[in-house]
């Protein structure tokens, strides 16, 4: 109770402006992190049902020979280019993907491209439809204008920052653009066979791969880069060691982060990377939650990030700056400020502008590193990643929650995503 106090009266010391930053940063209750709870995936149709992936390969196939337009199920395909997912935004309204008509999108298309170059994303019974995915970057004669509403090609990293997280539907949108966007990329990196180097060709709807080759055939399918992301904690002296890298914008500080070595357990590779880096050793280690990551570089399709808590056993940081720019221990007070002034609204909002104004031809450079500013305008000290990294849940969930629960490890209930 005096510990609530005491919190009370820190915000009694700031406008209403910073108090509705905090609850926001507090409230933020997400049903899954950003690019988890496709819609799309939620159920896998039964293999004789005509939104099965092979019972709608075969009628997409059919469809785009005698190109005619059909009832039932009504196609819709979410284009790429360069990795980049077509999307429309107009009005002030939050940004949708720009899924087309397959009726309306293979006459815009060159005629050597067959079914085969379409993906499966997944279906819906109940509207009727199932969704595909293409990449169109070799098609530079595609202009993206159907029923007066304009589209745009945008980076799936731009559409991220831009998406309301309290918005279901384009939570939902941008985990189909992640899923499509992994999907895309693996095929484009799986060309050839690992086994024996021929050719390899899409099986079940895009949804595998196999070798041409008939002594081959080998099976190829679709992985995921498990990468461990942790917040190491100091309990007796309520701190938090972040780090930061040359890549990221100036004054944001993160989590440690490092993939997983073959033979080695979870706990090992938070143990490892945190020693590796700063030379911190580190002792329990506690899950948190997990993010797919599909906005990594194209030679990683998808990342799936396992968050943690791990707790230090030595205090002195030896930095690897091969590896990190610097890393540093952080009071819970100065991460709590971090997140009560950085303005993840803001950035938000001005992301989403960005995005419809992409989509009305006009498209303007912007540093979003400019968004992070405290009221009177000077720019914070530091800030975190948004409400779409995982980074930002493990630290705001260690910042503002009760002091007397770091003596032990905390439970990954404090942080249910």
């Amino acid at each position: 109770m005096v510990k609530l106090l005491q919190f009370s009266k820190f915000l009694s010391l700031i406008s209403f402006h910073k108090i509705r930053s905090i609850t926001t940063s507090m409230s933020i209750n997400l049903n899954s992190h950003a690019f988890a709870g496709n819609p799309l995936r939620s159920k896998t149709p039964n293999k004789n049902d005509l939104f099965s992936p092979t019972i709608a390969l075969q009628t997409l196939k059919s469809r785009i020979i005698d190109n005619t337009h059909h009832q039932s199920p009504n196609f819709k395909v979410l284009p790429f280019r360069n990795g980049k997912p077509l999307a429309t935004s107009s009005h002030g309204d939050s940004w949708r993907l720009g899924w087309i008509a397959l009726t309306e999108l293979t006459g815009l298309l060159a005629p050597e491209l067959s079914a085969d170059s379409f993906v499966y994303l997944g279906s819906d019974a109940e509207q009727d439809a199932v969704y595909w995915t293409i990449d169109l970057s070799g098609e530079s004669g595609f202009v993206p204008e159907f029923d007066g509403l304009r589209f745009s090609y945008v980076e799936l990293r731009t559409l991220m920052v831009a998406t309301d997280w309290l918005d279901s539907i384009a939570m939902g949108n941008l985990s189909i653009a992640g899923h499509a966007r992994a999907l895309l990329e693996w095929h484009n990196i799986s060309r050839f066979c690992g086994h024996c180097g021929d050719k390899t060709v899409p099986m079940e709807a895009g949804r595998r791969k196999q070798c041409s080759n008939e002594s081959c055939k080998k099976r190829i399918y679709p992985r995921v880069d498990p990468v461990v992301i942790m917040l190491v904690i100091d309990p007796e002296n309520n701190r938090a060691l972040l780090s930061k890298q040359s890549r990221f914008v100036p004054r944001m500080w993160s989590c440690l982060a490092g993939f997983i070595e073959p033979g080695e357990s979870l706990e090992e590779a938070v143990r490892r990377e945190t020693w590796e880096e700063t030379g911190i050793e580190v002792g329990e280690v506690v899950y948190h939650s997990s993010q797919p990551w599909p906005v990594g570089p194209n030679s990683m399709p998808c990342q799936l990030m396992v968050g943690f808590f791990a707790y230090a056993k030595s205090l002195e940081i030896n930095v690897d700056k091969e590896e990190l720019e610097d890393a540093q221990w952080h009071s819970r007070e100065d991460v709590r400020k971090a997140l009560t002034f950085a303005e993840y609204k803001k950035a938000q909002t001005t992301a989403a502008a960005k995005v419809e104004q992409m989509c009305k031809g006009v498209e303007k450079t912007h540093s979003l590193s400019t968004d992070f500013n405290v009221e009177s305008g000077e720019l914070t000290p530091m800030f975190v990643p948004g409400p779409f990294a995982i980074a930002h849940h493990l630290i705001s969930s260690w910042a503002f929650s009760d002091q007397t629960c770091h003596s032990k490890p905390l439970s990954s209930s404090v942080s249910n995503l």
